[in-house]
């Protein structure tokens, strides 16, 4: 598992998807990011996702093992959206913590298509 980064206020770069695209990310990822209804995990394990760019990035949150105040974040996943071909690319993070394209299924012009792959995780590269 990729080393967690701590969460810090950054400037991210601001979203071009389109008013409708926008729409749809919230209809697919706000689902997934309720609080769990168990209070003790709901403490422990946060999900979330963040726009950059024309990219939605899905990750966890946790508190900082070392005891700090500071939750830590884990990227899980990103989209991102290709307006010249009307494709969403998936990316999953390898070990050096940078974005590689996810081979089994790279592209399709659904959203919901890629975001169901994500919480299947065939290849166990998303959730371990």
């Amino acid at each position: 598992m990729a080393i967690r980064k701590p969460l810090k206020a950054k400037t991210a770069p601001p979203s071009t998807l389109s008013e409708l695209q926008l729409a749809q990310v919230r209809k697919l990822f706000d689902p997934l990011c309720v609080p769990h209804p168990d209070p003790t995990i709901a403490s422990q394990l946060r999900y979330e996702y963040r726009l950059e760019g024309p990219a939605v990035i899905y990750y966890e949150r946790r508190p900082d093992w070392r005891g700090g105040p500071e939750w830590m974040i884990h990227d899980i996943a990103k989209f991102r959206f290709t307006k010249s071909t009307g494709q969403w690319s998936l990316y999953c993070q390898f070990r050096d913590l940078k974005w590689h394209g996810y081979e089994p299924l790279p592209h399709h012009p659904s959203l919901a298509v890629l975001l169901a792959e994500v919480e299947r995780d065939p290849t166990c590269i998303f959730f371990g």
